[in-house]
């Protein structure tokens, strides 16, 4: 029979005393081992679900065998708690003021970074580029995905109780990885397990939680839109539903951060404390998820809020205690792990108490008097494509990009060195390149642009209301095979313009390809 955890069961974990709250040591170390334990168990639980079909039968028991290895005597390395594991590395080796720059530095020693913004970030490293550098939109193409949100965990677990330490914490070292709501995912989920510890109510946690990133990231957005249709008493299919064709258009990946944190947020909302319940949620929540993220995600709340008391039994005798592995996505890992879950969340729960006592905390014995804390929104970290030309040419105006993560590759818009990679948010409409020009008496426009192998895109350019040129972008048979492409507006000599320069990928009998532009060569 499943049981439904009281609001009640607050004062039997976490006692109020005056502007404190009193946690024991034990329930802390058991909470953060609790947090680890149903976290692996979200993920084994999730995987069969990541960027595919959404579960609907309910998922109920762990796999018998996970990357070839019987999960009964050893749990593969996967990268869910792998990022969690580096971090502690970390933090025992230089400290609780850890830089996201000495982070990068255990990164490198690690070999840490095998898909999505975690693999840009290690090839990032490998070219000289340095944290917070290897998170930001000017170098990583992949900064709105969740790989913050699923690193989030263990700043939430070093603070209990303390949110905005939680947050705080996790957008300086997420900027690793991340960036605006890529970031924002880290924070949200440091923010849940962090209030996990001192609230019982899944509900209340999230609605805190969400209160740590600002109103105007997309993020916040939508974590309000959750809250509010199930407060309103929307079932978690209707809201799931809602949240896809709500920002699927915005974030054309499995793994953007945006619809994955709306998932965490209604798969805690709706498994009211239940750990089973809760990753039921999750991977049944929507198709083509990071279903295995979130499952875990939501699964280290339940964990934080009610220590190992609240794993079912069976679950426990499924899952070994340890876990292995010398690799992860085809990246040797340096060293190969082997672990003991119930030892990670020791050496957390020290780092946690070095941590608090760092901030003040008093600690007293047996006992944590965690300060009430008032949770803060932090300043607003906002990215959008048409930022791009800061940095690419700002004498631009950039329209219509879109983004898209490691399941929709080719539907991203990014910056890959000097060359800005296009592909529309509507493919209807296009991507748009606009400028206004004084022409003086000698003009000329030169382009530098390629398409992939295999596919193309149409290059209309306009002045005014004139169309000065339409023109087919053809990919070779390898490689990017670049061409200069003359625009014609030597009879503009002396007029002000305004020009647009339209790629458009809805062509019959051609695959679409993104973009490549190399150089705008404009003399007025």
């Amino acid at each position: 029979m499943r049981y439904r955890w009281p609001v009640a069961l607050l004062g039997s974990v976490a006692t109020l005393w005056g502007a404190e709250i009193r946690l024991s040591r034990f329930d802390y170390e058991d909470r953060v081992r609790a947090a680890w334990t149903a976290q692996v168990m979200g993920m084994l639980m999730g995987y069969a679900f990541e960027h595919k079909p959404a579960a609907v039968v309910p998922v109920a028991s762990l796999p018998e065998n996970f990357r070839g290895l019987r999960v009964s005597e050893a749990v593969a390395i996967d990268d869910d708690y792998y990022y969690e594991i580096v971090a502690l590395r970390a933090f025992e080796k230089y400290g609780v003021d850890l830089t996201v720059e000495q982070l990068g530095e255990q990164w490198r020693e690690n070999s840490a970074g095998s898909w999505g913004s975690s693999e840009q970030t290690r090839l990032l490293l490998g070219r000289g580029i340095r944290p917070p550098d290897t998170g930001h939109p000017r170098y990583n193409r992949y900064w709105f995905t969740l790989g913050p949100q699923f690193a989030g965990d263990l700043y939430g677990l070093i603070a209990p109780g303390m949110p905005n330490l939680a947050g705080s914490v996790a957008r300086r070292l997420n900027h690793i990885h991340g960036y605006a709501e890529g970031s924002d995912g880290g924070v949200f989920q440091a923010g849940l397990v962090s209030l996990a510890f001192i609230e019982s109510d899944p509900r209340a946690i999230v609605r805190q939680a969400a209160r740590l990133i600002h109103p105007s990231s997309p993020l916040r957005q939508c974590l309000d839109q959750v809250i509010e249709m199930a407060t309103v008493g929307r079932s978690a299919a209707e809201i799931a539903s809602a949240v896809l064709d709500r920002w699927n258009l915005e974030y054309r990946a499995t793994n953007g951060a945006v619809v994955n944190a709306g998932i965490v947020a209604l798969s805690l909302w709706f498994g009211e404390g239940d750990l089973l319940e809760t990753i039921k949620e999750a991977v049944r929540a929507a198709d083509f998820t990071d279903a295995d993220c979130n499952a875990s995600n939501a699964a280290a709340v339940v964990g934080a809020m009610h220590g190992m008391k609240a794993i079912p039994a069976e679950l426990r005798r499924q899952m070994s205690d340890r876990i292995v592995g010398e690799e992860m996505g085809g990246v040797k890992l340096t060293p190969p792990v082997d672990e003991s879950i119930a030892d990670l969340a020791a050496r957390t729960a020290a780092v946690g108490l070095s941590l608090l006592k760092a901030q003040g905390v008093r600690i007293d014995g047996d006992a944590l008097y965690l300060p009430r804390q008032e949770v803060a929104t932090q300043p607003a970290e906002l990215f959008r494509p048409a930022d791009l030309m800061r940095y690419w040419n700002p004498d631009w105006r950039l329209e219509g990009a879109g983004l898209g993560g490691i399941s929709h590759a080719r539907a991203n818009s990014y910056l890959d060195g000097d060359v800005l990679v296009t592909f529309p948010r509507d493919e209807l409409r296009g991507v748009v390149l606009r400028t206004h020009v004084n022409f003086g008496c000698g003009p000329s426009l030169d382009l530098e642009v390629a398409a992939e192998p295999g596919r193309a895109w149409r290059l209309e350019a306009f002045a005014n209301n004139d169309r000065l040129l339409s023109e087919l972008i053809e990919g070779g048979t390898s490689g990017l095979a670049w061409r200069t492409v003359h625009v014609p507006v030597e009879h503009l000599a002396g007029q002000v313009v305004e020009l647009r320069l339209y790629q458009r990928t809805l062509l019959p009998d051609r695959l679409p390809s993104p973009a490549y532009w190399r150089a705008i060569r404009l003399e007025r």
